[in-house]
């Protein structure tokens, strides 16, 4: 075979590689409002970057006819891409062959990818639309589950990786998603669970649809296993974009940079009159926010899970920063499982991937009742603790109104060594409210007292006066300046410019022992 021949032949097989899905799989995903694997990577990634590795894999399985049928490529697309100029490492699960099913082969492309991430120090992204381990190659396609599940894990940390449900994902194949740092999750076209309807309706006799059981909003809401939940494949690949905008290639680097119009020493004077005279009344915190950050973006991340505390990405002068924030509007904010388990996850992934943390605080305290305590409030509350605790990234906390016994410690205090401690005039730093410390400390007087209610009034204001404010956790070096909240962005801004050459250590060890 000559030079020529064997050129159209090399053609030949990448035409096929390229088509390895019937034209009746391909016209069904679309019919179903999904896009092949190939169509999601021109989408997500910088047009004409991508490319691609392992075109001409085949599996090797024997057995139940699957020996007969060898497309070119198995049942994933791997390879590198650029967003906005920076390399990426991606694999795109193809439902149109095997039904996206994972054998050996599949595994292998995997595995591969993830291994030239970690090695050159870029991200992660896995589009997810499979079916499944392939039956047909039995335990072969469990241990390429184990063999991806072990890199997922000795990645973390060292690179962001990026789950994209855009199909199914069930059984064990949820896992390596699980293991990711965040996952995006198609409302309508995406599921995952362990176990599907008909198994559960076999040994519960619980009826379920697929949508309640593993949908976008079931686990972007209630479980928190989605952080995102997208209307549309399209908008979930723009979002991912926008995402690693936020992130830096690895944790050796800083995230990028951008230059904004946004004025450094903006006035924000509606900070001022943003607090309720009420200390009862609700406001929302995504507008303080908003209102402090580069040009109003927030990205907020598990937007629809543990609502009474808000976590996202920002910019402050054109560098990134995470944002974690009470949320006064519901449960006022308090501290609940989940609200802790959210935040946790969120700091401790800043802290890995050196993106400084911005906390703003209005707590009253952890969640009462008998569930939260059987559910283990005082473990889960702890990893948010342990977060903050551990994390060596700049971190400056501005407390807005409550900050009321142990959960003020926890949402970033002095005692945990945060780098600033800012907070507003309004601010009420203290053991417990008003009216819990006088209703404990003057239980007896007041049971005593000719007018009970006037006296409990006169010794709540006394209270408030001397504690129930700022000044007493500032003569204790406790807040280092109390400030307008009309400057909060310009002394942000100024607290993290001093704090860009921080440099702090943990004690040498192979790894502490998180309250999980």
């Amino acid at each position: 075979m000559g030079t020529e021949e064997r050129i159209e032949e090399l053609r030949r097989l990448r035409e096929e590689a390229l088509h390895a899905g019937s034209r009746r799989a391909i016209d069904r995903q679309h019919e179903l409002g999904k896009l092949t694997a190939r169509e999601r990577l021109e989408l997500l990634l910088d047009q004409g970057s991508f490319q691609e590795i392992d075109m001409f894999v085949r599996h090797q399985a024997r057995g139940f006819g699957i020996e007969n049928r060898r497309p070119l490529g198995d049942a994933v697309v791997t390879g590198w891409g650029r967003i906005d100029g920076r390399t990426v490492f991606v694999f795109a699960e193809d439902f149109t062959v095997f039904g996206g099913s994972l054998g050996r082969a599949v595994a292998d492309k995997i595995c591969k990818v993830i291994d030239l991430a970690m090695e050159t120090g870029a991200p992660l992204i896995g589009l997810k639309d499979s079916g499944g381990a392939r039956i047909q190659e039995g335990v072969a396609a469990l241990d390429g589950y184990g063999r991806i599940f072990e890199r997922n894990v000795r990645a973390s940390g060292v690179i962001p990786q990026i789950s994209v449900i855009m199909g199914p994902c069930a059984g064990g194949a949820v896992y390596s998603p699980a293991m990711t740092d965040f996952v995006f999750q198609v409302d309508g076209a995406s599921h995952m669970f362990i176990t599907g309807p008909d198994v559960i309706k076999a040994v519960t006799g619980e009826d379920v649809t697929f949508e309640e059981l593993g949908g976008a909003f079931t686990h972007g809401g209630k479980s928190g296993v989605t952080h995102f939940v997208m209307p549309t494949g399209k908008d979930a690949l723009e979002a991912v974009r926008y995402l690693l905008s936020f992130l830096p290639q690895n944790n050796m680097e800083v995230p990028p940079y951008f230059a904004t119009s946004d004025r450094r020493d903006r006035v924000e004077d509606a900070l001022d009159e943003i607090i309720p005279d009420s200390s009862t009344q609700a406001y929302d915190m995504v507008d303080v926010i908003t209102r402090v950050v580069d040009d109003g973006e927030f990205f907020q991340v598990h937007e629809h899970f543990a609502k009474n505390i808000v976590v996202g990405f920002a910019r402050l002068d054109g560098h990134a920063v995470g944002v974690v924030g009470n949320q006064p509007s519901v449960l006022a904010g308090t501290l609940d499982i989940s609200a802790s388990e959210k935040a946790a996850r969120f700091v401790r992934f800043c802290d890995a991937f050196n993106i400084p943390l911005v906390t703003f605080v209005d707590v009253p305290g952890f969640l009462p009742g008998v569930d939260q305590e059987h559910g283990g409030i005082i473990r889960h509350g702890a990893k948010l603790l342990y977060a903050y605790c551990e994390a060596t990234v700049p971190r400056v906390t501005v407390i807005t109104r409550k900050a009321y016994g142990g959960a003020y410690l926890v949402m970033n205090a002095r005692g945990i060594r945060a780098d600033l401690v800012y907070a507003w005039p309004s601010a009420e730093i203290a053991v417990m409210g008003a009216q819990g410390a006088v209703n404990v400390i003057f239980r007896r007087e007041l049971a005593e007292a000719d007018d009970p209610d006037a006296r409990r009034a006169e010794l709540i204001a006394d209270y408030e006066q001397q504690f129930n404010n700022p000044y007493r956790a500032a003569e204790l070096g406790l807040v280092d300046e109390v400030i307008e909240p009309r400057h909060t962005r310009r002394k942000l801004i100024e607290a993290l410019d001093m704090l860009r050459t921080k440099r702090e250590t943990l004690p040498a060890r192979k790894h502490g022992n998180i309250p999980l």
